[in-house]
């Protein structure tokens, strides 16, 4: 059993995933029925669960070989492939040797870096560096997933990346090889709201409407509510309803943000015990105390105007007219000019997030350590 039921790192069973019940369904229904599809939300909102938690259905585990890849930390197409590449080896070994066949078979450009032990097992030696025709892998990829003796569930979260590659045109280059393979169906997710939009809805995009769209929302408070509980009295602890409310309200309803909270709650709760309300605010500064090192360090190496526009847009917490007189006046800001420029770089280097005309900090608990802080 999870010593601690609030998971904040990876996709363990569905006993500790939440509902999306629903969203679980629509997503099964579309990639049965042919489909691809497109999973927009914020980031830590958790849809890498919710794709895992679809991929361990009896009716896709049992009938499709399924790739999640994440390729948020990727710079090149290279790196693309290298990880791509990678993940269809590591979740085919399961499946013995006929499976791993058909992949080395087809993946020629990377046999020299696939051995097999004596009894099978396969090891992945290949290196980034080594990869020198990245289209040329690419394009063999594609023949296995068209080909494999199972079809294909193919997941890419953080999709957006791909918008940045250096290389020319390879929305392009991967919606034709999306489009031919019939064999495969392909969940590309993203959190960059706005960009992830813009390349599925534009008509001058090459993956304009071609996919299914989803936009995952906050879970219910009422059925996370039941959800906490549950676990909670399972394990000998009690725990107050409104303690739910109050985390929703400080998370913001974003997964991960609540269930790392809930995570240091159900640590501070003894057996026998009672979790309530007055213990969400130690909890988090409990949290951002850990954190203080990072966050410090985070801050020391943006530089001092970025800097300045950081903290200021952390303490407004959701801002609007950044560039406005009042917002500068009060935030004794420099210029508007200053901070057009700051804010670039800011959301270029993902500490800011920019929907619905409003900018943020990417990462919660850093606006409530900026809060605290300054």
């Amino acid at each position: 059993m999870q010593s601690n039921p609030f998971i904040i790192s990876g996709y363990v069973s569905s006993e500790y995933f939440c509902d999306r019940e629903a969203e679980t369904e629509r997503l099964l229904h579309e990639v049965e029925n042919g489909n691809n599809v497109a999973i927009i939300a914020t980031r830590r909102m958790g849809k890498s669960g919710l794709i895992k938690h679809t991929f361990q259905r009896k009716e896709v585990s049992s009938n499709y070989y399924t790739f999640f890849v994440d390729i948020y930390s990727t710079r090149s197409l290279r790196e693309f492939v290298f990880m791509l590449s990678r993940e269809i080896l590591e979740k085919l070994k399961p499946y013995g040797m006929k499976a791993l066949q058909g992949f080395w078979n087809s993946v020629k450009s990377l046999q020299t870096g696939i051995s097999f032990s004596p009894m099978g097992e396969p090891s992945f030696n290949f290196q980034l560096g080594d990869l020198r025709q990245s289209e040329n892998t690419l394009d063999e990829i594609f023949n296995y997933l068209k080909h494999a003796d199972r079809p294909c569930l193919v997941a890419i979260d953080e999709f957006q990346q791909i918008a940045t590659y250096p290389e020319k045109n390879v929305e392009a280059l991967l919606r034709s090889y999306v489009q031919q393979c019939s064999n495969a169906r392909f969940i590309f997710s993203g959190s960059q709201r706005h960009t992830m939009g813009v390349m599925f809805s534009s008509p001058a995009r090459p993956f304009f409407q071609s996919v299914s769209m989803m936009h995952l929302e906050a879970i219910d408070e009422e059925k996370y509510k039941l959800f906490a509980c549950n676990h909670f009295e399972k394990n000998g602890k009690k725990l107050q309803p409104e303690v739910v409310s109050e985390v929703f309200r400080i998370a913001q309803g974003i997964t991960w943000y609540v269930q790392k909270l809930f995570n240091t709650l159900y640590a501070k709760t003894a057996k026998g015990e009672t979790c309530t309300k007055e213990m969400v605010q130690s909890s988090l500064d409990e949290i951002l105390s850990t954190m203080d090192y990072t966050y410090r360090e985070t801050l020391f190496r943006m530089p001092e105007k970025q800097k300045e526009v950081f903290i200021a847009i952390a303490k407004e917490g959701h801002a609007k007219s950044i560039t406005s007189g009042a917002f500068i006046h009060k935030y004794r800001l420099p210029s508007s000019s200053m901070v057009q420029s700051a804010v670039k770089g800011l959301l270029e280097r993902d500490y800011l997030t920019y929907e619905q005309g409003e900018y943020s900090v990417y990462d919660l608990f850093l606006t409530y350590w900026i809060q605290k802080n300054y």
